[in-house]
């Protein structure tokens, strides 16, 4: 009888927990410890004080799997939080792991340390301990009556209970007899007095000595089991959660958090976050959760000492050249000669903007240098320079084309529509919106020859793939006389015919390089890289 009337203390407990649970965010629990995280402004004695009141002390962390269980609670949390250290007396002793703090248990011991760098070491130094995801969980002084954004609570216990096991379908949500809700995934054990509730179907269960009981459970626990029994005027309404005596009449009731639904009886989520007035600071915003909500800063903003400021993202170098903070955000932006990437806005890439413009060098090799696309470098006299090239001469739409800087931009005549971004297909007699008004046909493409993909350079032979033509025509030609001029000698001809083929070879080459004179006269723009 004693181990059960110890089991409803410990239900008791639970239940003026979850009256006070908007003080509190998450848990986690594993081994014979669950840490709790109190989201509550407080001095460090007052931490102390309100850890202790549910059996617990603010949280030490005494190994790496500690600090670990510190980064979960407050992953997404900004704001200093107290844990468990402190120094009572005397000057701080950097000679020591602890530097003379010692933890709320009363012992120094330790096999984990994590103080902020440049901590202070004068006698004068603050003698509290905080953490912060903002300075990545490092161990900080603060001064002790200086209230922090929350604190971190251990509590120790026996006899625990391992997680209920549940359908892919379904989901376990528990409450701690702490006043924490611990989600399955968050934990491997739970205290005893631990009430765990399996969706959809709303079955709850108790932990009693290592084991689940399924509701209800005996009369002894939280009554579970006494609203059967035949001269309980509550058991026809078979109550979800609470029946209470309305005068002559009885009637179910939901716990704090949860409304009454349209049957009657059972219990759903209210979302606090319909009411306008919650959460009403500046830059504030409200988050619903199981049974109750969460005041969080908008997108952009942190923390500070109650109030929600903007975060400057630009401390982070977010952008590859130039980063202008604002309001919740950032813009990025480029230098003189560049424009924003519109596939990755925090990129910049080369723009020009006219017809031709100097292209970007490399100081220390002036013949390394790099224009934008859809132009093309041309080496002068004391520069380089990037030249428009005019995609519209090549074909590259099916029908009109309109050159841009940089790019082109392709339409249809009309009764054709725009497919792919250049090709023309048949719309039926419709005129979209991509069909010119005035417009004559031109004379079609011929068959069989493929159309370039939008937005890319029509293919043509580069700078280096023809200098690599000449030299082996060249080549060639030589090896070709060489050939006829060894096949003469071993056949004993005269060298008067030599001499004729010599004099053909010649001609020949002064057609190719007739030939590769008219080439170069054509393409005119072109630049030749040798």
């Amino acid at each position: 009888m004693n181990v059960v009337a110890g089991l409803s203390v410990l239900v008791l407990v639970f239940l003026l927990g979850k009256a006070e649970r908007t003080e509190r965010s998450s848990g986690y629990c594993f081994g014979n410890a669950c840490f709790t995280l109190f989201r509550d402004p407080s001095t460090f004695a007052s931490a102390e004080t309100c850890c202790g009141d549910h059996g617990g002390h603010l949280m030490t962390v005494r190994t790496s799997v500690s600090n670990d269980v510190v980064s979960v609670l407050l992953g997404n949390v900004t704001g200093s939080f107290w844990i468990g250290l402190h120094r009572p007396s005397g000057c701080p002793d950097p000679s020591e792991e602890l530097r003379g703090f010692r933890w709320v248990t009363k012992d120094a011991g330790n096999d984990f340390t994590n103080w902020l760098p440049g901590s202070d070491s004068s006698c004068s130094a603050a003698r509290c301990v905080s953490v912060s995801r903002e300075e990545k969980f490092k161990w900080s002084q603060a001064p002790c009556d200086q209230p922090a954004a929350g604190f971190l609570c251990e509590y120790s216990f026996t006899e625990p209970c391992a997680n209920l096991s549940y359908e892919p379908q379904e989901s376990v949500i528990y409450w701690t007899p702490y006043g924490v809700e611990v989600e399955d995934m968050l934990s491997s054990t739970l205290p005893p007095g631990t009430v765990a509730t399996r969706f959809p179907s709303k079955t709850k269960y108790i932990c009693s000595f290592s084991q689940w009981l399924r509701a209800p459970w005996s009369c002894e626990i939280h009554e579970g089991g006494c609203e059967h029994q035949s001269d309980d005027p509550c058991a026809a309404l078979r109550c979800q959660q609470t029946c209470l005596a309305d005068g002559s009449r009885h009637r179910c009731a939901c716990e704090h958090g949860l409304r009454l639904a349209e049957d009657g009886r059972s219990c759903v989520d209210v979302d606090e976050c319909a009411d306008e007035r919650q959460c009403p600071g500046e830059n504030f915003k409200c988050v619903n959760t199981a049974l109750s909500y969460r005041c969080v800063c908008e997108e952009g903003y942190r923390l500070v000492d109650g109030a929600c400021v903007d975060t400057d993202e630009c401390v982070l170098a977010p952008c590859e050249q130039h980063c202008v903070n604002t309001a919740g955000g950032y813009l990025c932006s480029c230098y003189e000669g560049y424009r924003v990437d519109e596939k990755e806005p925090s990129k910049c890439k080369l723009h020009c903007g006219r017809e031709e413009c100097l292209a970007v060098c490399d100081p220390h090799d002036r013949f390394q240098c790099f224009c934008p696309d859809g132009y093309l470098a041309e080496e002068r006299k004391d520069s380089t320079v990037c030249i428009e090239i005019n995609e519209c001469e090549y074909s590259s739409c099916d029908q009109e084309c309109r050159n841009t800087y940089g790019s082109y931009v392709c339409s249809c005549f009309p009764g054709f529509k725009l497919v792919d971004e250049y090709k023309c297909v048949e719309s039926s007699g419709e005129v979209t919106d991509s069909s010119p008004a005035t417009s004559t046909p031109s004379i079609p493409t011929s068959p069989g020859v493929p159309k370039p993909e939008p937005t890319r350079r029509p293919s043509a032979v580069t700078p280096g793939g023809l200098v690599g033509i000449i030299v082996c025509t060249v080549l060639l030609v030589v090896l070709a006389v060489f050939a006829a001029h060894l096949g003469l000698l071993r056949r004993g001809r005269k060298e008067s015919a030599a001499g004729e083929l010599k004099g053909s070879a010649e001609e020949c080459s002064v057609n190719l390089c007739q030939k590769l004179e008219l080439f170069f006269l054509q393409k005119g723009r072109q630049h030749l890289w040798l």
